[in-house]
């Protein structure tokens, strides 16, 4: 081939070899992206499946654990009732000296030893006006008629415990110059003032007897007669 055709043949093959020699590379960059994301699809689906998992397993853990029992309701406090109660217990002691105050006056009576009678009589006032001031302290506001039954418990008391007084200062008279006469007390103005409160005190306990004793069954506590009062 003469030299000119050589030289033309030449050019006319470069072109070739640049497309062809540039086709490499492409081929390589297409092959890297599709790697690429093939990569990432797989993470998508491999992480997708495990966020599926868990909410499953969770389900099953709850499923599968025990119910938390949920505590029994405590009992409600009823407020009468705790009233009543400590009531009771007031009451309980209200009778510790009918029986010394009953003996004390059979012995003035008799003019029979005086200065003990006189001492235990003054000792069951005290202990009445005692009665009254813890009374007072106690809340009663949720029971039944309250009010007439406080006001009668106060009433009994405070009468009891004049009269009581009222015999001891009669104890103290009988045993003064001509105080008894054949073996039996005189009657004073002391005496029949006590007489007048005792009075007193039975018609305010015979009316607190059965406001109490009312709630006294209502709560199954001790119920008294009025003379226990």
């Amino acid at each position: 081939q003469p030299p000119a055709g050589r030289a033309a043949a030449r050019k006319a093959a470069e072109p070739d070899r640049g497309r062809t020699g540039s086709k490499g590379p492409l081929v390589a960059a297409v092959v890297v992206g599709c790697a690429v994301l093939g990569l990432g699809a797989g993470a998508l689906l491999s992480g997708g499946g495990e966020e599926e998992k868990k909410p499953g397993g969770q389900e099953n853990v709850s499923a599968s654990a025990p119910a938390e029992e949920e505590p029994s309701p405590s009992p409600s406090v009823d407020p009468a009732r705790e009233q009543a109660v400590e009531l009771d217990k007031l009451l309980s002691d209200s009778n510790n000296s009918r029986a010394a105050v009953i003996r004390s006056v059979a012995n003035i009576q008799k003019c029979e030893s005086l200065d003990q009678a006189a001492e235990d009589l003054r000792d069951a006032a005290k202990q009445r006006n005692d009665l009254v001031r813890r009374l007072g302290e106690i809340e009663v506001d949720k029971l039944p008629e309250h009010q007439r039954l406080t006001s009668a418990l106060t009433k009994a008391w405070k009468a009891s415990a004049e009269a009581d007084n009222r015999y001891a200062t009669w104890a103290d008279q009988t045993k003064g110059k001509r105080g008894c006469r054949d073996g039996q007390a005189r009657s004073t103005g002391q005496h029949a003032a006590g007489n007048r409160a005792s009075g007193e005190a039975t018609k305010a306990k015979n009316e607190a007897a059965p406001l109490w004793n009312s709630i006294a069954g209502e709560y199954g506590l001790t119920e008294h007669t009025p003379t226990q009062l």
